[in-house]
This record gives C-alpha cells, sequence and structure tokens, in this order.
C-alpha cells in the first residue's frame, strides 16, 4: 500500500481525498497555489507545497511543479481528482517516467477514451450501442454534408477534443449546416487547439445517465448503478440524482452491462463513467467516457454505502475487485452550490464569506472546502459545495433537501443555493420528468414578488 499521497488538486475533492487517506493509514500531501494558501485542503493535509501563482497554466496545470512537489516530499503515488490533470495522458505518462504511481487510467487508455472520435470507434467495436454519425473524425464540409444526408436531420456537430459544450452545434436543417460548421470549428480551435470535428444524429428529449465503473488490474470490471445528470445549463451539470428516476430494473440491468462491457474491452483500471444519451424510448447510446472520479460521485456512495475514492487507491495498489455489481438501496439527489448569482445569469459571484452555517441532521452530508471567512479566488471553478441528501424514498429525499438548503446560510456571496431551493418545488422535476433541455424554460422566481 502507498505510503504517502499527493493530491494534485484543490477544494472539496482534495480534502475528499485526504480525508479517505487519514481513515486508510496514508500520508497526504496538498499543493496548492498562492490563492489557495487558506483552503481547508491546505490545512488538514499532513504536508502542503505551494506550486506557483493563481493562474492554472502556472500551478495546477503545471506538470513540473507538481512531479517537483512529489519527489521533494517522497509521494510514491500522485490523486489527481477530477478536472486539471485528471485526464491528461501526458501527465500520467510523466508519472511513470518518474516513479510515481497516478491513481487513475494509464497514457493509452486516457488517450483511447479521452478523443471522442477514437472512444466511439473503440465502442462500436467492443459492441456498445453508439449514436449513428460519422465514422471518425469528419475531413471536409463536403463529407459533413453527406453524413447529415445520410443519418438525417436533425444532426450534432461536436469538437472531437470537446468538453463543457464548446464546439458542439445542433443543426435542424441543411441551410444551417455550413455556418454550424464553421463557426463550430472556429470555437474548438480557440478552446482546445483542435479543430476536428465529428457528426452524430440529434437525440430528442435525451436524458443524460452515465453508468459508474470500476476496474482492476486483473482485466475485471463491475458496475455500481446509475446517475442521472440531465438538470444541465450550458452543458455544465447542476443536480444529480440516483437512482434516476426515468429508469426500470430492465434498462438499468442493460445499461449495466453495456458499461461493464466497454470497461472490459479497454481493460480498464480505476474508476470512470461511461455516458449514455438515453431517448424517449429508452433507446440509450454511448456518448464518451470519463476515466476519472466524477463530481457527483457522493450520491453513488451513498445508496451502496461505498467509498469510491477508497476503492480508486486500492485498484491503483493491485487489489483485485470483488467483480460484483452494485444497486441502489436509497435514493440520493446531488445539489452543487456555485458561487453564482443565479438571478443574474449566473454570474460568478467570488469573494469573501462572511457568515456560513451549514446545515446537518440524518441522511445529510455536505463536502465543501470553505469556511467563514474565507475568500473565494475568481480564478477557477465556482463550485464552492456539494449538498448531498440520501433517503428511502425521491420523495423523501426532496423533502430533505428542501430543508437542508432551507438551513443552509452562506453571506457575503451570491450563490446557486436560491436556484435549487426553487428546483426542489419545480412540478416537472418533482414528477421526475425532465431531460437536458430542462433549463431552457425553467425561469428564476424573483423572491421580492
Amino acid at each position: 500500500m502507498f505510503k504517502k499521497i499527493l493530491i494534485a488538486n484543490r477544494g472539496e475533492i482534495a480534502l475528499r481525498v485526504i480525508r479517505t487517506c487519514r481513515e486508510m493509514g496514508i500520508k497526504t500531501v496538498a499543493v496548492y497555489s498562492t490563492a489557495d494558501a487558506d483552503s481547508l485542503h491546505v490545512k488538514f493535509a499532513d504536508e502542503a507545497v505551494c506550486i506557483g501563482p493563481p493562474p492554472s497554466n502556472l500551478s495546477y496545470l503545471k506538470m513540473s511543479n507538481i512531479i517537483a512537489a512529489a519527489e521533494i516530499t517522497n509521494a510514491d503515488a500522485i490523486h489527481p481528482g477530477y478536472g486539471f490533470l485528471s485526464e491528461n495522458a501526458k501527465f500520467s505518462k510523466i508519472c511513470q517516467e518518474h516513479g510515481i504511481k497516478f491513481i487513475g487510467a494509464s497514457p493509452e487508455m486516457i488517450e483511447k477514451m479521452g478523443d471522442k472520435a477514437t472512444a466511439k470507434s473503440t465502442m462500436i467495436e467492443a459492441g456498445v450501442p453508439c449514436v449513428p454519425g460519422s465514422e471518425g473524425i469528419l475531413e471536409s464540409f463536403e463529407q459533413a454534408k453527406k453524413v447529415a444526408k445520410e443519418i438525417g436531420y436533425p444532426v450534432m456537430m461536436k469538437a472531437t477534443a470537446g468538453g463543457g459544450g464548446k464546439g458542439m452545434r445542433a443543426i435542424w436543417k441543411e441551410e444551417e449546416l455550413e455556418k454550424a460548421w464553421e463557426s463550430a470549428r472556429q470555437e474548438a480551435a480557440a478552446a482546445f487547439g483542435n479543430d476536428g470535428m465529428y457528426m452524430e444524429k440529434l437525440i430528442e428529449e435525451p436524458r443524460h445517465i452515465e453508468i459508474q465503473v470500476v476496474g482492476d488490474s486483473f482485466g475485471k470490471a463491475c458496475h455500481l448503478s446509475e446517475r442521472d445528470c440531465s438538470v444541465q445549463r450550458r452543458h455544465q451539470k447542476l443536480t444529480e440524482e440516483t437512482p434516476s428516476p426515468f429508469m426500470t430494473d430492465e434498462l438499468r440491468e442493460k445499461m449495466g452491462t453495456a458499461a461493464v462491457k466497454a470497461a472490459e474491452y479497454i481493460k480498464y483500471e480505476g474508476a470512470g463513467t461511461v455516458e449514455f444519451l438515453v431517448d424517449k424510448h429508452r433507446n440509450f447510446y454511448f456518448m464518451e467516457m470519463n476515466t476519472r472520479i466524477q463530481v457527483e460521485h457522493p450520491i453513488t456512495e451513498q445508496v451502496i454505502d461505498y467509498d469510491l475514492i477508497r476503492e480508486q487507491i486500492l485498484v491503483a495498489a493491485g487489489v483485485p475487485i470483488s467483480g460484483k455489481n452494485y444497486y441502489p438501496q436509497l435514493h440520493s439527489i446531488e445539489c452543487r452550490i456555485n458561487a453564482e448569482d443565479p438571478y443574474n445569469d449566473f454570474r460568478p459571484s467570488p469573494g469573501k464569506i462572511t457568515v456560513l452555517h451549514a446545515p446537518g441532521g440524518h441522511g445529510v452530508r455536505l463536502d465543501t472546502h470553505v469556511y467563514a471567512g474565507y475568500t473565494i479566488p475568481p480564478n477557477y471553478d465556482s463550485m464552492i459545495a456539494k449538498l448531498i441528501t440520501t433517503a428511502q424514498s425521491r420523495e423523501e429525499a426532496i423533502n430533505k433537501m428542501k430543508r437542508a438548503l432551507d438551513e443552509f446560510v452562506i453571506e457575503g456571496i451570491k450563490t446557486t443555493i436560491p436556484f435549487h431551493r426553487q428546483l426542489m418545488d419545480e412540478p416537472d422535476y418533482v414528477a421526475g420528468n425532465y431531460t437536458t433541455k430542462f433549463m431552457e424554460s425553467f425561469v428564476m422566481k424573483d423572491p421580492q414578488e
């Protein structure tokens, strides 16, 4: 087992990893930028190393600084969390070259699944259902036109190196294609330095449902059931739940089997998710694979009583998995609390937290790195906490979330707490009747009215 793990991340995920390491008797090293010197993950780790100034490219994305921090503290493994370098094949390879275990996917695995066009062709080989579309990257506009005609409109153009909704365009008829082709490529080139595009059939009334998988170094994989991540704004998830209110036992079995097949086909090692789009007829299609722990992993942990970070560490240390699949015994909902103003188009709201009162009680979990007196820097993702409620039924979990949100007080900055509180009363959400288009018609109600 590892003696010391460096966490190459910040905030609540770094703190989350530190807590599990401490329970396992493993020493931890926190890294931080000068903007994060007062973050709780820095205070709770056994050692802490400053790796640079606030900009990510000079700190959390600077591989040489992170490797140097690992070497000077004698860390024998690096846990990348999510975001930053968690799905960076080059970083995974550098860790290998320096004799440091990367607690995540191998460079080959990240390359295979990180490029969406390659991932899709790999999944077709594995026999996993995929959305009809182009075979690999589109070579020209003429080819895009031909593929669109073959699969039929509406279609979706996607950047092969994409993420966060960048380089994506929905096209409903041929006249819109050329403009979408040009603008998507320009956006992708600016965001990722890669203007490669591929095309898929646009799935109408889609739900975004992902299956959590874990694979070991012996070629065995298992699934831990699904999470419904359909409530999104600009392709960023806002809330997630498990089990999905749209799921049936038969569909769960089919999707779980497909996800395990995908993981075992590529000999996947570690925790990951196989992401699917599910249409209104419950047909499901592979979308992408995330070769890392997900932001929303706590809800899976809550419904099956299973520490996913611990499992990541064990698998990385060469411990085989049991191979059994897990099914939700309870219902769990996660609300991402962001430092954003929901009444003002979710504008970022960094600054000093003057008051913080955390909710508590049975079935309430709060993952956060902030506290009263903490200043949220403007340099990073705006998520400051994850509020999770777990109960015997969906209705109970929603009622528990309402109560927890009412108790959750953060002053000094704007947060998305009021958005989530309104969401929990929205009839379509309460009925479980939502798709990835849900936020297009959701309007915040003014509390003064």
